[in-house]
This record gives structure tokens, C-alpha cells and sequence, in this order.
């Protein structure tokens, strides 16, 4: 992790009381992170550190726009990031961490490089399902996706019918009475009828 040397914290050397940090997570820091759900972004933290005698607090807050790929037309989409974090450390013999908001490190070290924890917390922000807003994925490869998906209404996915105009819906949506089938089934259901 030498590319993120800039976000080594020197635990040991702080004294008691609070410290404060700021730091700006861009295209560089995304693209060196190496990490699947962002692309790039431009993200503001501050970062305040509160040392006692046996721990410290680490209080993040992090506020800026990530690009990250539509589930839908893979297009880049922002997504605004706004969260707080808290992570506890403490020193010991080897590094472990021993819940999701408590680490340990070697206390020979004295170190801790932030830079995967800062990526998490952005990671983090991601819902399970991101999509553009209705009418602004990729045209064309919401053309496509609709070309090669054939559902049913009753499947109740009704935010994929979101997803296209109000002209593509009459494209997708089958008349009243009439249910919306895959075409290679039905010319597979000929097959099977003639025999």
C-alpha cells in the first residue's frame, strides 16, 4: 500500500486529546484502490482522532459524489455520498479485527492506514440495487435489454417497466387480456403442437 502513504495514521506518536485530518478521495484514489463498486468520485473526509490512554476514536465523515455502474445500462451513474463513521483502535500484539468498528494493531507498529477502511465506508453507501432515474439509462442498451427480456406482468417487477419512456412502454406492455410471452417459447410450443 505505498500508494496510500498519505494515509498512514501515526497512532503511536499522538498524544492524548483529539487530532483532526482532512483528506479528498478522487479518480486517482479510486483507480489506485482498485476496488468493483467505484469508478471515480470526488469525496471530502474529515477525520478527528481522540486519543485516551488505551484507545482511540476515529470519527469520520465523508460527503461528496461517486460514479458508480447502473445496474441496468452499466452507463456511469453519481451517487452522492454522506456518512458518518466510527472506528475504534486499540494496541496489541498482531493486528486483528475484532468486530466490524474495532481494530487492533501491533503496538511496535504504531500505525494504521486508513485507506481500505475509507473505501468500505464509501463502499458501504452503495444501495443493493442502483439504477438511473426512469428515462435516463442508455437508450440503446435499454433497447436491448428489452429485445432480450421477456417477462410476464404477474412477475410484479413493476420498476422494470420504470425504466423505459412512455412510448417504449406501449412496446413492452401486451394489450388487456392478451399475456406477454417469450417468442422462442412460442415457436417451441408450435413445434411441440404440429407433433
Amino acid at each position: 500500500m505505498g500508494r496510500f502513504s498519505a494515509y498512514k495514521l501515526p497512532l503511536k506518536s499522538m498524544p492524548i486529546g483529539t487530532q483532526d485530518f482532512e483528506y479528498v478521495l478522487d479518480n486517482e484514489f479510486f483507480k489506485n484502490i482498485e476496488g468493483e463498486d467505484v469508478r471515480k468520485g470526488k469525496v471530502n473526509v474529515k477525520l478527528s482522532v481522540k486519543r485516551t490512554t488505551a484507545s482511540f476514536e476515529l470519527n469520520f465523515d465523508l460527503e461528496g459524489v461517486v460514479q458508480i455502474p447502473c445496474d441496468r445500462c452499466l452507463d456511469d451513474m453519481d451517487h452522492e455520498v454522506k456518512t458518518h463513521e466510527t472506528l475504534f483502535v486499540k494496541f496489541g500484539s498482531e493486528y486483528s479485527e475484532e468486530s466490524d468498528n474495532v481494530v487492533v494493531i501491533p503496538e511496535s507498529d504504531g500505525e494504521l492506514n486508513i485507506a481500505w477502511f475509507l473505501y468500505e465506508f464509501v463502499a458501504l453507501t452503495i444501495p443493493l440495487k442502483h439504477i438511473h432515474p426512469a428515462g435516463k439509462c442508455n437508450k440503446s442498451m435499454s433497447a436491448k435489454l428489452r429485445k432480450h427480456t421477456a417477462r410476464s406482468l404477474d412477475d410484479g417487477d413493476d420498476e422494470a417497466l420504470d425504466a423505459f419512456d412512455d412510448e417504449d412502454i406501449a412496446d413492452v406492455v401486451p394489450d388487456e387480456g392478451e399475456e406477454m410471452t417469450d417468442p422462442r417459447w412460442d415457436e417451441l410450443k408450435k413445434i411441440i403442437d404440429n407433433n
